[in-house]
């Protein structure tokens, strides 16, 4: 599903003297419902419809000035409200971001807390763009807790980010106990190109090894057309490439993209066609339809939910809505 989306203001209808006075210190509120209907056919495994929540959330943010020229910042954002069907839901039950941070012109910007990495951010576009999200998508570890982030001001078009996660002595990620994993990036912006360029520690999982993640991602912009190009590498355990052209026509948008990965330890090359085609029906709302189309040498596939099928191909048409504010 799409990590991203546009949060507006909230508007109060009636205030007091003393409200309206303080009215720019106010909290933004903002959320989302999100429904998605696929179908998914397996070669050889059967097919299979399903309604689902794809991803709703709930979320409040707020920032300040501290000091001429520096903002202290929070964002608290929640999910898991299944809001298809209520007999599986215990309301909201997960934590998707919650972060504090300060920034400024001068010296950018650094928070801490939980949220999408500085490495996901800058390369994974692809992965990230999607609603319904395809079966490929990165191949570094480090998580979205126990994060501090830094991202520098633009110096002529060159912005440098770093995190490093912190797993102190009674952490267990992955069981590994008292690890720092790091990831650095460089991202370079000049008239309509953008080029990213990024890397993982990988030390603090228990995935195949500690090597290295790299990730490079180019993005051209040409008035309402855009062309996106990724690679990841990490030594013996796959390779990532995707590349995605973007249309955008008043209100539509039109997507098609191929990402293929290859196995390293057993040369298996998994590659994914999607189609998507978005309709803003308002400021507030829009709709769309995605169909995907993937074949996998090793004959398994894993869903965004982590749902796993076997098969020769599988296609998935989604159809779905989302409402915002």
């Amino acid at each position: 599903m799409k990590k991203t989306l546009i949060a507006s203001a909230i508007a109060a209808a009636t205030f007091s003297g003393t409200a309206l006075a303080q009215e720019s210190n106010l909290p933004t509120v903002y959320g989302n419902i999100q429904y998605v209907v696929t179908h998914t056919n397996v070669d050889g495994a059967g097919s299979a419809i399903e309604h689902a929540d794809n991803g709703s959330t709930l979320g409040i943010k707020h920032d300040h000035e501290i000091a001429p020229g520096i903002t202290g910042f929070f964002k608290l954002e929640l999910e898991g409200i299944n809001a298809d069907d209520k007999s599986s839901s215990n309301g909201i039950d997960s934590l998707d971001e919650a972060y504090i941070g300060v920034k400024g012109d001068s010296f950018g910007q650094v928070w801490v807390g939980s949220d999408d990495s500085v490495y996901e951010s800058a390369i994974v576009k692809i992965g990230n763009f999607h609603e319904y999200g395809s079966d490929i998508f990165a191949n570094y570890e480090t998580g979205e807790g126990d994060l501090v982030q830094y991202m520098s001001p633009s110096f002529g078009g060159l912005t440098l980010a770093a995190a490093v996660q912190i797993n102190g002595d009674n952490d267990t990620k992955g069981g590994a106990d008292k690890s720092y994993p790091y990831q650095l990036v460089a991202t370079y912006a000049v008239d309509a190109l953008e080029i990213s360029a990024a890397m993982d520690s990988n030390d603090g999982g228990a995935g195949p090894n500690n090597e290295n993640s790299y990730g490079l991602t180019a993005t051209y912009s040409m008035g309402d057309f855009s062309l996106i190009g990724e690679y990841q590498t990490r030594k013996d355990v796959d390779d990532l490439m995707g590349v995605m052209g973007v249309y955008t026509l008043g209100a539509n948008q039109f997507a098609l993209s191929y990402q293929v990965q290859d196995v390293d330890a057993t040369d298996d090359k998994n590659d994914t066609i999607i189609l998507q085609a978005l309709h803003n029906v308002s400021d507030n709302m829009y709709v769309y339809f995605e169909g995907y189309l993937s074949n996998a040498d090793s004959s398994i596939y894993a869903d965004p939910d982590g749902t796993v099928a076997t098969g020769d191909e599988r296609t998935i048409a989604a159809v779905g809505a989302v409402y915002y504010f």
